[in-house]
């Protein structure tokens, strides 16, 4: 029997890499000779570049950079031969990153992804993609266009830094010593969002309150995107405040689109293509995903749904397994999914259930396993009837 595990990360409690062992676990005390294939899975947050290294031939690498609060900090990205580099946002100023009371939106910003950025030019990378979920920032990007070189100065001509807080008063961009190597290289952004900067579902009116800002925050940073975007688009000579994804990380997609030409692509399905997803699945017998909650949202853009469909379309079975089944999370039968479970075999804290979600999941995934062969044992048409 050949099983495909294919889970994003539980976040807070397991990365994808740690769900899907702990769900081959489960198998095998049921079925110690199945044929298992683990491959982590994610959408372009957090998690998204060791999905990448795990499910491919590229090489972690890591750099000595700043994290969204300018703190000296270590983060990793990677390369794949001969020339594409992958930039994990969350890995240079990601929000986990940062202790819950530590976290200041208004100060923070992406001058470590920038730096990471720098690394890959300086290795020769002529395809960089840049993953944008799991962000402390609500920058624009501008923290990492300006470790590319591009100058934020205010009315007196002095250098700001990148942080909404000096943003407040940008008056110039300054363009003079923006990369050279900018042009020559291919840029992506992947994303499981469609967000526009700015508005109502904007960057900082959707994204701002998770990390911490306050209704007249989300206004002053709505606002600072926006000047930004009315000065980019000057010197461009287009505005792409509205593009699907501009909104993604804090507004740096629109950072990577507007000034780097940058590409968006939905974050699961460059992932699902990457690890060759669609040939792993096919001639599969079953197929196992899940994430930390199963709900309507999955449907948009998240790596369960990308691998719902991607089984659906070679007719492969498909079973969720997820810490919690929240509204909604039934129109995925629609799509592909046979069916669903959650974790908890009772009433537990979130607390608890996060801490032991290892064990939680090898137990839950034996039981559906010995359900499984307890079907194909009596099978359909031998069950009693009335």
């Amino acid at each position: 029997m050949k099983i495909i595990i294919a889970p994003d990360s539980f976040k807070e409690s397991l990365d994808a890499a740690s769900v899907a062992s702990a769900i081959a676990k489960g198998i095998r005390k049921v079925l110690p000779h199945a044929d298992i294939i683990e491959r982590p899975m994610a959408d372009g947050g957090e998690g998204t570049l060791d999905a990448l290294m795990r499910g491919t031939s590229g090489q972690t690498r890591s750099a000595h950079v700043l994290d969204a609060l300018g703190r000296p900090c270590t983060a990793n990205w990677g390369w794949i031969e001969p020339d594409t580099a992958f930039i994990e946002m969350a890995s240079a100023a990601g929000l986990e990153q940062i202790c819950p009371h530590k976290r200041a939106v208004m100060q923070s910003d992406t001058t470590g992804v920038g730096m990471l950025i720098c690394k890959a030019l300086d290795q020769g990378a002529r395809t960089i993609v840049l993953t944008a979920g799991g962000s402390a920032t609500n920058d624009c990007g501008a923290g990492m266009l300006k470790a590319l070189g591009l100058g934020l100065r205010d009315a007196s001509g002095d250098e700001l830094s990148g942080a909404p807080h000096d943003l407040a008063r940008l008056a110039s961009l300054d363009t003079s010593s923006l990369d050279s190597r900018i042009p020559t290289v291919r840029w992506i952004v992947a994303t499981d969002v469609d967000n526009p900067l700015c508005g109502e579902r904007g960057a900082s009116s959707i994204f701002g309150p998770q990390k911490g800002a306050t209704p007249e925050q989300v206004r002053n940073l709505d606002e600072t995107l926006a000047h930004f975007a009315d000065l980019t688009s000057e010197i461009k000579g287009e505005d792409k405040r509205e593009v699907p994804g501009a909104g993604a990380g804090g507004g740096i997609g629109y950072g990577a689109i507007a000034w780097l030409g940058a590409t968006v692509r939905p974050g699961a399905e460059l992932v699902a293509e990457l690890v060759q997803l669609d040939h792993l699945i096919a001639g599969a017998d079953l197929v196992i995903t899940g994430e930390g909650r199963l709900d309507g949202q999955t449907l948009y853009g998240k790596a369960p749904m990308q691998v719902i469909r991607t089984a659906y379309r070679h007719g492969v079975p498909v079973i969720g397994i997820a810490g919690s089944l929240g509204t909604g999370y039934e129109a995925m039968y629609e799509h592909g999914l046979g069916a669903a479970f959650s974790l908890a075999p009772g009433p537990m804290s979130l607390q608890q259930a996060c801490s032991d979600a290892a064990n939680l999941l090898q137990n839950r995934t034996r039981d559906i396993m010995r359900t499984m062969l307890l079907g194909a044992r009596v099978g359909p048409d031998r069950w009693p009837t009335e």
